[in-house]
This record gives structure tokens, sequence and C-alpha cells, in this order.
């Protein structure tokens, strides 16, 4: 047997070859779908047929099946602005979180400096307090600053909650780079931004965009932040639905198609970044 072979990445392709699993998992992926096909083509029924009828009834009568919702969706003005918040909200603090995180799991993995393991252990201390807990004060706090109620200090907040995580993630991710290639690098004359920009990064992009995807998707698909830090005129697309659902109802042909929006949109980032992903997520089972 090759060494290849015994290690824990070949033995996981193996065992994702064997044919009984490889047919559970489509039984699982068949589960998985089911309730988005659901989503989808309830989004695409009227009102009235979804109130007469399953879903699963298009599957036969395609005639049922229209884009008369998302044009009327399109038409709801509440809804496109919580959509296009949702995306001022979700890409800074994706952005910022991931550049923040980088810079600072290459300071805690390579640079010495006073203190360095202490306030790295702070950071990771900081990854045991629950969201809830800041609400109230960080809310005081933004309304004597004046960010309560506007999309920055939404972003505000996700990026102070979510920069423990990504740097205790990078900065581990990181710390594993064999520090022959950078002692290499800085023989070679390079400085520690050039070492970080063209050395660490492209080495560490698996787990880059592996936390870029987790990232992007909390924030996306969040209520509770903007619920409470949000007002009207900066509500991202999940607080605005279930407003529309306070308000209207079962108004399925509105929720439907907004619901499949709010959806389809982290499908396609994550399928985008895949390979990336899959990368990160093998990268310990293959060192």
């Amino acid at each position: 047997m090759s060494a290849t072979a015994t290690m824990p990445g070949g033995r996981l392709r193996r065992w994702l070859g064997n044919g009984l699993v490889q047919a559970f998992l489509a039984v699982v992926g068949l589960i998985w779908v089911t309730p988005v096909a659901g989503l989808l083509l309830s989004s695409l029924r009227s009102a009235s047929d979804n109130a007469a009828s399953g879903w699963w009834t298009a599957l036969t009568a395609p005639g049922q099946l229209s884009l008369d919702n998302y044009t009327a969706l399109l038409g709801n003005a509440g809804i496109t602005r919580a959509f296009w918040n949702t995306v001022l909200i979700s890409v800074p603090t994706t952005v910022l979180v991931v550049v923040v995180a980088a810079l600072a799991g290459y300071a805690f993995a390579w640079l010495e400096f006073p203190g360095r393991d202490w306030i790295f252990l702070g950071v990771v201390a900081l990854l045991v307090v629950p969201v809830q807990v800041g609400l109230l004060p960080v809310a005081k706090l933004f309304g004597q600053l004046g960010l309560f109620g506007t999309v920055p200090g939404v972003v505000l907040f996700h990026v102070a909650y979510g920069l423990p995580f990504a740097v205790f993630l990078l900065r581990n991710y990181f710390a594993d780079i064999p520090r022959e290639m950078l002692e290499a690098a800085r023989m070679d004359g390079g400085g520690e931004w050039r070492i970080f920009t063209r050395l660490v990064l492209p080495v560490g992009r698996p787990a880059i965009a592996s936390l870029a995807i987790f990232q992007f998707l909390w924030v996306w698909n969040d209520m509770l932040v903007a619920l409470l830090f949000a007002d009207s005129s900066s509500h991202p697309l999940t607080v605005e639905l279930q407003s529309q659902i306070r308000q209207f109802g079962s108004n399925i042909d509105v929720l439907a198609p907004g619901a499949f929006l709010s959806l389809v949109v982290p499908v396609v980032v994550f399928f985008a970044f895949q390979r990336h992903f899959v990368q990160g997520v093998m990268a310990g089972s293959v060192k």
C-alpha cells in the first residue's frame, strides 16, 4: 500500500469512493435539496395555487410557474432596499474581518513584540463571550456615538464580534507555515510586508477563503443583531422578511421569492469559492 493511501486524506478519499457511502450521501443531498426546491417552486406559483395545493403539484402542472412574483418583488420598495442593505452590511464586514484578521494572525504567528502571547490569549478568551451579552451595552454606546440604527453601526458590531474567531483561525494556520520559507525570504531581502503579501497570503489562501465564506454567511443570515441595531431604513433582508410576515400574514407570493433571493446569494458565493473552501478543510488532514 502506498504512503499516500495511508494518509488521512487518502483514507478519506477511499471511504468516499465506496458505493454505499455515495448512495447514502446522494440520499442526504436529496433530502437537503428538497426544501430548497419547494421554496423555488412556491416562489414561482401564484398565491391562489399555493393555497389550493402543495408545491409538488407544479412538477406535473408546469403551467402554474411564472415570474410574476419576482416582478412584484422587484417592485416592492421595502424588499429591494433591504436587499441592498444586506449587501452593504455583509460585504464590508467580510472584507474588514478578513483583512484585519490576516494582518493580526501574521503578527501573532511570526512577529515578536512585548505581550504577544498574553494579547493572543485575550483574543482567544473573547471567543467564549456570547453575542447576546454585548447587545445592550454596545447599543447604548452606539447611541452615544450616533451609530445606532445605521448600516455602519451594524457593520462595526459584526466586525468586532467576528474578529476573535477570525484571528484565532488565521493565526493557527499561518503558524504552520515552515519557518525555513520565511527565513529564506528574509535572507533574500524581503521585508515583513513583502513576505506577508507575496508569501503568507498565497499560502494561506484556503484558510482565508474558508473564513470569508463563513463570515459572509453568518452576516448575511443574521437577524438578531440587525433587529436591534438597524432602524427601518437600514434593515437587512432577514428583518424585512420577518416584518412582512408580521404585517401581511401568509403572503407567500412575497415571502417565497424574497426568501429564495436571500438563499441564492450565499449559495452562489459558496460555489464560487468552493475549491478554496475544500482546500482549507482538507489542509489539516494532509499535513
